[in-house]
């Protein structure tokens, strides 16, 4: 898979803890890497890092400290670095907008600056958001030449984080000098909402309804008409790994932003994704109350893909469906048998991806 190109790699990846990070650190593990990962614990009762334990280096480090990042990144000497560390909250950056903007956009400079010193790094893949885009509420899905901007300070701390990854790699990663003055290869992805099992940050929907089904209550849902791009969490990270094989192959033209999102049929309402959710647990329950006085959401984004899908190849895997399906049963047998479906899933991914042919199966 992916031209075995991680096998034996030194990959670092910040934000190994999280819930994309864990899920990118044990497949990268599986394909034979050789992983350092950057972070600071998951908060709460649960985490799908500590579940899943993959064989690791771990490092508890707040990519904030400029000088650690850059000690960790000088020690391990990575082939190729994916970024993403971050604070990954809409409601808490209203809360929070000085520590959001210090870990979203200069976490992101400590990491980029510390792979620009470090003559090892071939390929830096920065993970950014749907939310970078400047959003008009458009029925259009946002391209990847689409203005940045931000309306929450979340949103607009993911905007300048594309600036900043655009200044750096025009001014020290540039293209036309690939393998003249520098020889690093620097991308950023941006996906829509994703979903699977191993997911408890506060705030977002999946895990609100799955812990509330586990306590027996009943959740409110505050923006059931909002539509998401929704996908399983193995559907972006196939895509960030596709996009790493391509650094690392020396392909300077994909040193872009690349969108990876799901078909049109992946554009669903909030509400809608509960009911599905609930098809497969029934345990879930909720009620629509949206509040009156609750801060500003989006209530349509969506993402354009055309460019992953002609120039890289790159295709989802699951249907909406079967990603609903196998997120609800994942929280089901983890809160009611104490079993955990992620290798499970992973391996059912692979093997449905190499079905349908995808490049990155090869």
């Amino acid at each position: 898979m992916f031209g075995e190109i991680y096998h034996h790699r030194r990959v670092l990846l910040t934000g190994h803890t999280g819930f994309k990070g864990s899920y990118l650190a044990l497949w990268l593990r599986r394909l034979g890497a050789e992983v350092c990962g950057v972070a600071l614990p998951m908060p709460g009762e649960f985490s799908h890092f500590a579940l899943v334990r993959p064989e690791i280096r771990s490092e508890m480090v707040d990519i904030r400290d400029r000088e650690a990042v850059a000690r960790i990144v000088e020690d391990f000497r990575p082939e190729i670095v994916f970024h993403l560390a971050a604070q990954p909250l809409v409601r808490l950056s209203y809360a929070h907008p000085v520590e959001t903007f210090a870990s979203n956009v200069m976490g992101t400079v400590h990491v980029l600056e510390a792979c620009r010193l470090t003559d090892s790094v071939r390929a830096i893949v920065v993970i950014s958001s749907d939310k970078c885009y400047e959003n008009r509420e458009q029925l259009r899905g946002y391209r990847e030449d689409d203005p940045m901007g931000g309306y929450d300070p979340y949103s607009a701390s993911k905007g300048c984080t594309e600036l900043a990854v655009s200044s750096y790699r025009r001014s020290f990663f540039n293209n036309d000098t690939y393998g003249i003055k520098h020889h690093t290869l620097l991308a950023s992805a941006r996906a829509g909402n994703v979903i699977g099992g191993g997911d408890w940050a506060a705030d977002r929907l999946v895990p609100d309804l799955v812990k509330a089904a586990a306590a027996g209550c009943e959740v409110e849902i505050r923006s059931p008409q909002a539509i998401r791009p929704w996908q399983h969490v193995l559907e972006p990270l196939s895509g960030y790994l596709q996009l790493g094989q391509k650094l690392l192959s020396g392909e300077k033209q994909f040193a872009d932003g690349w969108n990876f999102g799901p078909d049109t049929d992946g554009l669903i309402r909030v509400e809608t994704v509960a009911s599905e959710l609930q098809k497969h647990w029934p345990a879930i329950r909720f009620r629509l109350n949206p509040p009156p006085d609750a801060p500003h959401e989006a209530g349509l984004l969506t993402l354009d893909c055309t460019k992953a899908r002609a120039e890289l190849l790159w295709h989802g895997v699951w249907t909406p469906e079967e990603a609903f399906r196998r997120t609800a049963v994942w929280y089901r047998d983890f809160y009611t048998e104490q079993k955990i479906n992620t290798f499970r899933d992973l391996e059912q991914y692979e093997s449905d991806a190499k079905r349908k042919d995808l490049a990155w199966t090869k």
